[in-house]
């Protein structure tokens, strides 16, 4: 592990970390989306996929610019979310009681996301990295949307499962 002596290897280690966080993400979500019975979650995890792979994108951009390459680092919370979430998929539950666990799965998820981009947009500000500022914080909104999207739907699906 690298020491982090600056505010700036900080910086650097957290974006590796988000970086690492949605390239799992990349990975999940197409099972996350294929165990949803709920027509409108299905589509919304494809839509966050498309998304994540928007974000990878930036982070590679990001990273790109202060001259590091994206590697290196492995997310362990996300390994954790997203194992919380392969336990989901596996149990034998009613479709929407189903369907209601994949977003409390993947509200955790959103709201790891959203912290860890709100930690590094607060980095960028402090280093001076505007530009890096406005993308991050373009990914955090993102993230928050997505979190509001999946509310709701639980608003539904929920009142649904508690009919199961």
């Amino acid at each position: 592990m690298p020491s982090l002596n600056s505010l700036s290897d900080l910086y650097l280690e957290q974006l590796r970390d988000l970086y690492s966080a949605e390239t799992q993400l990349v990975q999940a979500l197409p099972k996350m989306a294929a165990a949803a019975h709920d027509p409108q979650l299905r589509a919304g995890f494809e839509q966050h996929l498309e998304q994540t792979r928007q974000h990878v994108q930036r982070l590679e951009s990001v990273l790109s610019d202060l001259g590091e390459t994206p590697g290196g680092h492995t997310c362990k919370a996300m390994q954790g979310l997203i194992a919380e979430g392969a336990e989901m998929i596996g149990q034998d539950a009613a479709p929407a009681v189903k369907d209601a666990g994949l977003i409390a799965c993947a509200q955790r998820v959103e709201h790891y996301e959203i912290a860890g981009y709100g930690t590094v947009a607060r980095y960028a500000q402090v280093l001076g990295h505007q530009q890096h500022l406005e993308t991050l914080r373009a990914t955090e909104r993102e993230e928050k949307a997505t979190d509001s999207q999946l509310t709701t739907l639980a608003d539904t699906i929920n009142e649904t499962a508690a009919r199961a």
